[in-house]
């Protein structure tokens, strides 16, 4: 069996998770990545080959991650090529365009809930089930996002609320597996332009939208510049309920004491013409 490490990547097609896999790549660490369509997961193995160096590899397969069956699937895909999973990085997600309360879409309402919650859980208990079987156990990581601390935003509380229960769900694993050798851990990207991001950001009125971007380009960062933090914290040694933290609140504090003095310009309107 390879000594390297063996990670798992949902939604690793696109945006931060297909940052992340190939960051893990770079570091000769072997992926197993998902995405909702085997296509779009052969595409993006293909391409992310070259990024592999240590005789790393990456494979993938399509899974809907509110089937408890297709994450099984994925584990298995996993397990069978590398021959355990040391990490399995919960990044499937999606979001919403804005909307306040009393005009949340059905559909909305049951795909964000369903996705971001639902999906972290059932992946969670698959993964968990699996590292309980292995000698050295393995860490969770479940992604945070606006709303994990309970920060609420107009507009935002249909998504805000998927991050916030999966907050609490993080707390309640870390004791209830506090004596086994799987670790819940938390990853916390900030502020990244990605389809999610302009998805939410794209709806806003001219107006929220100026002000946004006006906020975005204090705090907000691009892919290529979060995801090698995020994969250099990852693969450092951790206890269970650990945090690899981008945008800190000290780093927030400081890029808005100098924002005065020091332009940022990371996203415009055009980033969103299509979001």
């Amino acid at each position: 069996m390879s000594e390297r490490k063996s990670f798992v990547v949902t939604g690793g097609t696109r945006g931060i998770g297909k940052g992340l896999v190939a960051e893990l790549l770079k570091r000769g660490v072997d992926v197993t990545l998902s995405g909702r369509s085997q296509a779009a997961v052969d595409a993006v193995v293909a391409e992310l080959r070259a990024c592999a160096t240590q005789g790393a590899t990456v494979t993938g397969a399509a899974c809907d991650v509110t089937s408890p069956a297709a994450l099984q699937h994925l584990w298995d895909t996993a397990v069978a090529a590398f021959g355990r999973v040391d990490a399995w990085v919960n990044n499937a997600g999606i979001s919403h365009p804005r909307q306040r309360g009393g005009e949340m879409r059905a559909a909305d309402v049951s795909a964000v809930q369903e996705t971001n919650l639902l999906g972290a859980l059932l992946a969670t208990q698959i993964a968990a089930c699996g590292m309980q079987a292995q000698p050295n156990g393995g860490t969770i990581w479940n992604m945070e996002g606006y709303g994990s601390n309970g920060m609420m935003n107009p507009g935002m509380s249909l998504y805000g609320a998927s991050k916030f229960a999966l907050t609490y769900f993080n707390k309640a694993l870390q004791s209830e597996l506090a004596a086994s050798s799987v670790r819940i851990c938390y990853l916390s990207p900030g502020i990244v332009l990605t389809d999610l991001l302009k998805r939410d950001v794209g709806s806003n009125t001219p107006e929220d939208l100026a002000r946004t971007l006006r906020a975005y380009n204090i705090l907000g960062d691009r892919v290529e510049t979060v995801t090698p933090f995020l994969v250099e914290g990852m693969l450092a040694p951790h206890a269970s309920g650990d945090r690899v933290a981008w945008l800190t609140g000290r780093k927030a504090a400081a890029r808005f004491l100098m924002a005065p003095f020091k332009k940022r310009q990371v996203m415009s309107a055009d980033d969103f013409a299509a979001g």
